[in-house]
């Protein structure tokens, strides 16, 4: 009996991680990225506080609202996530706020790209509106059979697209399609 309970209690131990990747809807968002024709919207890794200071610049992080240590954990740790998933390099887009540009060097997936439509405007809501036409323009303007693109934005900016909030390095699968700009396939945790 004891040679029985070792044998199961070893099978179990080994089956466990498999069974706590086996999440058929977050195995699928993963295949799919690999597939083309996908766009994943990430809000920026963890930056502590809300908004940014009065005296904020583009260009200058000192003036910012920015990533802390465990922001770039969080970001490394997802990019690690994506290429352990069979995704080694994607077109990365990023707002210029320094949180988000710095959270998509993190992820290490390829060449970082400036993209103001990616901005945030929850302080500057004058650009709300013309920051979103840009970005949806951009959108329907991918290939939908392109490689996976990644847009690291803000909450505001992900929220207005997908009609979904997310946590700060949390993120949304988009399915690009040829006679519609895009639908939303679904959320993205990557701590889980």
């Amino acid at each position: 009996m004891r040679f029985w309970s070792y044998l199961l209690i070893c099978l179990f131990g080994l089956s466990a991680p498999a069974m706590a990747e086996t999440d058929p809807d977050r195995a699928s968002m993963f295949e799919r990225m690999k597939t083309g024709g996908h766009i994943l919207m990430i809000r920026h890794a963890l930056a502590p506080g809300n908004g940014d200071p009065a005296n904020f610049q583009i260009g200058d992080c000192s003036t910012q609202r920015n990533l802390d240590g465990r922001g770039r954990e969080q970001a490394t740790a997802i990019g690690k996530m994506l290429r352990s998933k069979g995704i080694a390099s994607a077109r990365v887009y990023s707002s210029q706020w320094c949180r988000c540009y710095e959270t998509a060097e993190l992820l290490a997936l390829g060449p970082v790209a400036e993209l103001p439509a990616l901005n945030s405007f929850f302080e500057l809501t004058q650009n709300r509106e013309p920051h979103l036409k840009a970005l949806r323009k951009f959108i329907t303007e991918q290939p939908p059979d392109g490689r996976l693109v990644i847009l690291v934005t803000h909450f505001v900016t992900v929220s207005a697209i997908t009609g979904e909030g997310v946590s700060s390095g949390e993120g949304v699968l988009l399915k690009l399609n040829k006679n519609a700009p895009f639908e939303v396939v679904g959320r993205v945790n990557f701590d889980r």
